[in-house]
């Protein structure tokens, strides 16, 4: 994909945005929606037109991605789009387990009926879009589901990074792992019901249990899918989504 396949328009994330926030808002969500893919060539110069704005609010754009892990700086290449490497799946899960059994188990001990009742809400609509088979709205509620219990902890920075962790994982998700996610949402709605009684219940051991094989079964899943599709490089060629 080249610079001029960016879309442009209007961040999700709406309002007064100075020229470098709204080049790097645009260009993360590119990245995330993997319309930008990995090794994708960002040239400063094609990017500053492509915007209407200077190499400068281009250039600190990309500096904070490249801090973010989603862009590289490549020798006689320039800068790229960041693979999407193992390590980095890894990461990934890690990251998400440990920071949802922190927000789980305060948002536990600080939820009221009505959070519950809410959160209860996710599980009937997740459930309703595997129905009517639909996994990739499941994919977008599963991860309002998770943010909502990070919220619930009223954790500000934790909840910061658990966005940013789902970020990373949605680029995952949309890149290789649509027959994963096939596969693992009847299971992940178990859990995610088996999460919610533990909360409900104050449970904290048995909460901590569930999210930690929720986290790990999901990794193992998509790690073996990995496997099957890729050699040692990730990103690069995958075997594309198959399935709606």
């Amino acid at each position: 994909m080249t610079p001029n396949a960016i879309r442009l328009a209007a961040p999700s994330k709406a309002g007064h945005l100075t020229k470098q926030q709204f080049v790097y808002t645009t260009l993360r969500e590119s990245i995330i929606r993997c319309e930008l893919g990995p090794g994708t060539r960002l040239v400063i110069d094609d990017l500053a037109r492509q915007f209407k704005v200077s190499i400068i609010p281009v250039r600190e754009a990309l500096r904070f991605l490249q801090s973010e892990g989603l862009v590289l700086s490549v020798a006689h290449v320039g800068a790229t789009v960041a693979p999407i490497s193992r390590a980095s799946v890894v990461e990934v899960f890690a990251l998400l387990e440990g920071l949802e059994v922190v927000a789980a188990r305060v948002a536990a001990e600080r939820a009221t009926a009505d959070d519950f009742a809410m959160l209860a809400g996710f599980v009937a609509e997740m459930d309703r879009a595997l129905e009517a088979g639909s996994p990739l709205h499941w994919a977008e509620i599963n991860t309002r589901f998770h943010l909502a219990i990070s919220r619930l902890a009223d954790m500000p920075i934790m909840h910061d990074m658990m966005q940013r962790a789902f970020d990373y994982w949605d680029r995952v998700r949309r890149f290789y792992f649509r027959d994963v996610l096939i596969h693992r949402t009847r299971l992940a709605q178990a859990e995610h019901r088996a999460m919610l009684t533990h909360m409900k219940g104050r449970d904290l051991p048995a909460l901590e249990e569930t999210i930690r094989e929720h986290n790990r079964g999901a990794l193992a899943a998509y790690m073996a899918h990995l496997s099957l599709t890729t050699d040692e490089g990730v990103g690069d060629q995958p075997k594309r989504e198959r399935h709606a």
